[in-house]
């Protein structure tokens, strides 16, 4: 294996390495024939083992991840007895799991025969940049067209900051980000994750601590949009600060538990009650509640940033208020639901439904949902706030595969992490549709609530490195309006 790090530290490409590989054992006498995961057809058939046994494991390219990490993904061991076409699956199940890490710009992994039912697996990766200091420069608005259109392009709405994000520390997928903030919302933020506590890599936990302060505050709805206060002497009118402590459990490979405690404490100005005396639901200007959160979650999709097949379940139940209920007594339930299945040729079908319940008819306007606040869209919505209680938003998409391509940028950029851009352009037909039911029936705000509403539209999705998304749609709503929305990442 020394030489095969040799190789791989010299900038071989994969492909040249493989042809190094199969050269080298014809060399050394050994008749070793190589099976690549999307070339079975390289051999006779009659030569196609029906089982395998794996002898040897070997990973390069990981240089600062630990091995362990990547082993955590596998779904096979060695000295055991596979079906060859079962095997093959499994191989390319691994490879997506240890792709959706999000430590690796790509994944490979290759068998090697090395006898009648005998193999090693190789498994090669290419690290990401893990440290990434970067400028914050986004918008505060609920997306690019509320900031567009509603705020009418006004620069005051943006933020700007320093953000530092470490995404393997120490080499075992431990998160670390820290996030200093001006602009709209002043703030900060800071997060540390660690996803394995134990030896079976089975238990983790994660803490977070934020602040935040505005000037300008939203304060309700009317005609289905946002309003907004600022005080003239332009003063903070809001500060937030919140901590939570998260506990996950990684039962199977595709199934999560997780167990969250937090504590929020929000002040708002006398000011913004007398805009909204209903602000806090209660006396006083400050709301100080404790919450604890459970979420099962089952994610089996292809790619997390832009999945193409499979599932992702999730289902979860807030309770507000722990310790005294006479300042907030709320549950809160949501369940997300999607399916992402290949046509083939190009083409895949994407479907996500989300549902959200409050359980009481009036909320805190801290914790007020509905449709236009994230994740739950519908395309053609995008200008609109459609608050209340209970919501269920069904969204479906028609894609296809215009590009799919890889940039070899290695004569210009130097690093490793960054001098391959990997390109994909997908065209989608989209039909989204939903209602959000309020108990209230606020007046000003009926023209949207407490009917069925639906938007439909054509999109192009550009999806790069590093997770990157960014779409382009031009979408049609109920009411016959129809405009152009950009969006920085996935919509479901």
């Amino acid at each position: 294996m020394q030489r095969l790090e040799q190789i791989y530290r010299y900038k071989f490409s994969f492909s040249q390495f493989l042809f190094f590989l199969r050269t080298f054992f014809i060399w050394a006498g050994l008749n070793l024939f190589l099976f690549p995961l999307q070339a079975q057809d390289s051999l006779p058939i009659q030569d196609t083992p029906k089982q395998i046994k794996v002898n040897s494991i070997y990973i390069i390219g990981n240089e600062k991840t630990e091995k362990e990490i990547i082993l955590r993904e596998l779904d096979f061991v060695t000295n055991y007895l596979y079906d060859w076409e079962t095997f093959l699956g499994i191989l390319k199940a691994d490879q997506q799991k240890i792709f959706n890490l999000r430590l690796f710009n790509e994944v490979e992994i290759t068998p090697l025969r090395t006898g009648p039912e005998e193999i090693e697996v190789l498994i090669a990766v290419k690290e990401r940049w893990y440290l990434l200091p970067s400028v914050i420069f986004q918008l505060a608005d609920r997306n690019f067209a509320e900031w567009w259109t509603n705020q009418g392009r006004d620069w005051s709405r943006v933020n700007y900051g320093l953000k530092i994000n470490h995404a393997n520390v120490g080499g075992r997928n431990e998160k670390f980000r820290f996030s200093g903030q001006l602009g709209f919302t002043k703030g900060l933020e800071l997060i540390y994750s660690k996803p394995y506590i134990d030896r079976q890599q089975k238990h983790g936990l994660s803490f977070q601590l934020s602040y935040r302060d505005q000037k300008t505050v939203p304060i309700a709805s009317k005609n289905n949009r946002q309003l907004f206060y600022t005080s003239p002497l332009e003063e903070v009118l809001r500060k937030n600060f919140a901590t939570a402590l998260r506990y996950t459990f990684r039962r199977t490979f595709y199934n999560f538990h997780l167990l969250t405690l937090g504590h929020s404490t929000t002040w708002v100005s006398p000011k913004v009650l007398e805009q909204n005396p209903n602000y806090f639901l209660q006396p006083g200007n400050r709301l100080s509640f404790s919450f604890l959160q459970y979420s099962f979650l089952h994610d089996k999709r292809d790619n997390i940033a832009y999945a193409t097949k499979g599932e992702l379940l999730q289902l979860t139940a807030t309770k507000y208020g722990l310790i005294s209920r006479k300042e907030l007594d709320e549950l809160e339930i949501n369940v997300t639901a999607n399916k992402y299945i290949s046509l083939g040729k190009g083409f895949h079908f994407a479907s996500g439904l989300s549902a959200g319940w409050f359980t009481s008819p009036n909320q805190p306007y801290t914790l007020i949902r509905g449709i236009g606040y994230a994740p739950n869209f519908i395309r053609g919505y995008e200008l609109n706030v459609i608050e209340g209680q209970q919501l269920v938003v069904h969204k479906n998409s028609l894609r296809f595969q215009l590009i799919n391509t890889s940039f070899d940028l290695s004569r210009t950029i130097y690093n490793d992490q960054f001098n391959t851009l990997p390109l994909s352009i997908y065209l989608s037909g989209n039909f989204d549709q939903g209602a959000v039911r309020d108990r209230n029936r606020i007046p000003e705000n009926l023209a949207l609530t407490n009917q069925y509403l639906f938007g439909y539209g054509a999109g192009i999705d550009l999806v790069t490195g590093y997770d990157a998304v960014f779409r382009l749609e031009y979408s049609i709503n109920k009411q016959g309006l129809g405009n152009l929305f950009f969006n920085f990442k996935a919509p479901f």
